[in-house]
């Protein structure tokens, strides 16, 4: 571990490195990582582009954004914004992006570190903010959320099979909780140990993780954003670790590239559909990097080029 400009670099490895490259243009233009964490795509992308080739990196996480800074301060192709993906369009013209990132989810980074809050591996701070100067925290959210409101989150962002019961258990225990620990361990003390290799907290961290951080709101808007500032011939490459993610991701993907399915009463829209996304594939970690880098077990990279 070492210190670079009051940033702890931590040992990353990117996920679906080669295949990202291997789909990615290699010509002067503007090229856009949207989700730069610490950089082990940009870094790469950087080393493919040739020198006239411009590379603007997003992150709203402000330790994300110093390291990003490090990396511009010696590449001049390198401009950084401090925002989500989202506001894309707020500092990207349309039509304007040759090759667009997004590696969604939280980052390795801020799993590793203890007091950001994100792992029931560690104890830390109830926080899991990816932006720490936005609230609600976690330990705020769940002090303020409802019980019917944490069955819902439970049920749609963890996909949790005992959400009822945890959800009634977190709910009469909110004020106490104050760590990560105190969260994991309650949660197992309702689910019991669970299944080998995969702890009982696992869904539930992610669920509260997610609406902590809008992520799905943040991803439905940035998809329409990261299209709109592609230009002719752009591609998208969107790498998803679970399936609430790929599903909005296919599903926005499908709706650009696919006629829908005919019917009696919108016949019509289906015959005069234009599609004006390509898809080029969906990816998936081989065995090789799954085994050395066990966070790519779950990753699916979509890629679309964008056709007008």
């Amino acid at each position: 571990m070492s210190e670079v400009s009051g940033v702890r670099a931590r040992a990353h490895v990117p996920v679906l490195l080669e295949e990202v490259l291997s789909a990615l243009p290699v010509s002067a233009g503007l090229y856009v990582d949207a989700t730069f964490g610490r950089g082990g795509h940009a870094r790469a992308m950087l080393d493919r582009l040739p020198n006239d080739a411009r590379l603007c990196v997003f992150d709203r996480d402000a330790q994300a954004v110093a390291a990003a800074d490090v990396l511009a301060a010696s590449d001049a192709r390198v401009r950084v914004v401090c925002a989500n993906y989202s506001e894309l369009t707020a500092h990207l013209a349309s039509d304007s992006v040759q090759a667009i990132l997004m590696d969604l989810g939280v980052s390795s980074p801020q799993l590793d570190q203890a007091e950001r809050g994100f792992s029931f591996m560690q104890q830390g701070p109830l926080d899991m903010r990816m932006d720490q100067t936005r609230e609600p925290s976690a330990k705020t959210w769940l002090q303020q959320a409802t019980e019917s409101e944490l069955l819902q989150v439970l049920r749609e962002f963890g996909e949790e099979p005992d959400a009822k019961r945890i959800a009634r258990a977190v709910f009469e225990a909110r004020m106490s909780l104050h760590t990560t620990q105190d969260l994991a361990e309650l949660v197992q003390q309702v689910k019991g140990r669970g299944k080998p290799g995969r702890h009982p907290a696992t869904q539930v961290f992610q669920a509260i993780r997610m609406v902590v951080n809008q992520e799905l709101t943040h991803l439905q808007t940035g998809l329409q954003a990261a299209y709109s500032v592609l230009e002719k011939g752009g591609l998208m490459l969107i790498i998803s670790f679970h399936s609430l993610e790929d599903r909005m991701v296919k599903q926005f993907l499908f709706e650009h590239a696919k006629a829908p399915a005919a019917s009696r009463r919108d016949f019509m829209a289906a015959q005069n559909f234009i599609p004006t996304l390509k898809l080029l594939g969906k990816v998936r970690a081989g065995e090789r990097e799954c085994k050395t880098n066990p966070r790519a077990r779950s990753a699916v990279l979509r890629i679309a080029e964008k056709l007008v």
